[in-house]
């Protein structure tokens, strides 16, 4: 196993007739890291990542990895390995071949290419079912043999396309505990393609978050999630999405709606901004800003509260404790001064 598997896109564009569907690109991911694409659809991060596999020419822009330039190599030459969301497995081939074919490709001896199949297929929990065809096998059987078939060749990057989407709710949960302990066992770079913020939430060693053809941030789990720097990432990543109210910024106050609330962050000049606070920052009252419960949505452990405040719909999440009330009751809400988010209401950017 190489302990390489850079990528960098240096100003990538790539466009479909007179759309333009990725506005210069620019990424770096290092060795060993599990790097996720997140965006809504339509977003290019699928896009990104089939010019990685070099499965789409670039319109502008150089593609790096390891310090090469692959921008214009074929897709075989770049020593990659990618799982599509379809799996892309052949039906008349057992679970073996399908495994063993790349390697068959490049000329591997058959003594060789069982022993490299029987390894990359116990890495995956199915070494008991080689001799069936894919036809037999659940989607989550599936999803093991392709992700057996990308392994078994120890390319330099792991591409995954939306892997987990086809499978039901309880074998995703799984399947992504064992992705996130195979890529560790392996060390290969591993490049990560989701809409799902929960996912990326739990893979990702850094996350690029893309939004209408440009990369809006790029950090840790963490860091994207407690410092968005776009309204729009803001508004994206977390469930429920951030409450974001319009108001007026003076001092260390914020007033929205006539009722003024306390933020750490302080302007010389009144303007106009967005706060924004996370359901879960959120709490239910005596004091603050005037709600009326629209609904609870009791979870078990939590609840989640849609209000309307100033006619603008508002979620809180918490403990049931904190949830206390139901539909049409009047409340307040408030937030600790630290927990606010402030952005420009023109161009959306964290202030």
């Amino acid at each position: 196993m190489s302990a390489n598997g850079s990528v960098r896109f240096e100003g990538v564009v790539k466009r479909h007739g007179t759309t333009t569907v990725l506005h210069g690109i620019d990424l770096a991911i290092n060795p060993g890291e599990f790097f996720v694409l997140l965006g809504p659809s339509g977003s290019g991060k699928t896009t990104a990542l089939r010019i990685m596999a070099g499965l789409e020419p670039v319109s502008g822009g150089r593609v790096l990895m390891d310090g090469a330039d692959v921008t214009h190599k074929e897709p075989g030459d770049r020593d990659v390995a990618m799982v599509f969301q379809s799996y892309a497995l052949y039906p008349h081939m057992t679970v073996a071949q399908n495994i063993g074919f790349p390697l068959k490709m490049v000329g591997v001896k058959p003594p060789e290419v069982e022993r490299q199949v029987a390894d990359a297929a116990a890495k995956v929990n199915i070494h008991h079912l080689l001799e069936r065809k894919p036809g037999q096998l659940s989607g989550g059987q599936q999803q093991r043999c392709a992700l057996a078939r990308a392994i078994v060749r120890q390319p330099r990057l792991f591409l995954l396309d939306e892997p987990l989407s086809n499978l039901d709710a309880k074998l995703r949960l799984e399947m992504r505990l064992e992705l996130h302990a195979l890529q560790r066992s392996l060390g290969t770079t591993t490049v990560y393609v989701t809409h799902d913020q929960e996912e990326a939430m739990t893979l990702a060693d850094r996350i690029a978050v893309f939004m209408e053809g440009r990369v809006a941030q790029v950090g840790t789990p963490r860091d994207v999630f407690a410092k968005p720097q776009t309204m729009a990432v803001a508004a994206f990543v977390g469930t429920p999405q951030m409450n974001l109210m319009p108001g007026t910024w003076a001092k260390d106050v914020v007033t929205v709606g006539g009722h003024a609330l306390q933020v750490t962050q302080s302007t010389p000049a009144a303007r106009d901004v967005m706060l924004g606070v996370r359901p879960s920052d959120m709490r239910i009252g005596s004091a603050g800003l005037p709600a009326r419960i629209e609904r609870v949505e009791d979870l078990g452990d939590s609840a989640i509260v849609s209000l309307t405040a100033g006619g603008r719909p508002l979620k809180v999440k918490g403990d049931l404790q904190n949830a206390a009330g139901k539909s049409g009751d009047r409340v307040f809400l408030s937030f600790e001064p630290q927990t606010a988010h402030l952005f420009d209401p023109n161009d959306g950017v964290r202030l």
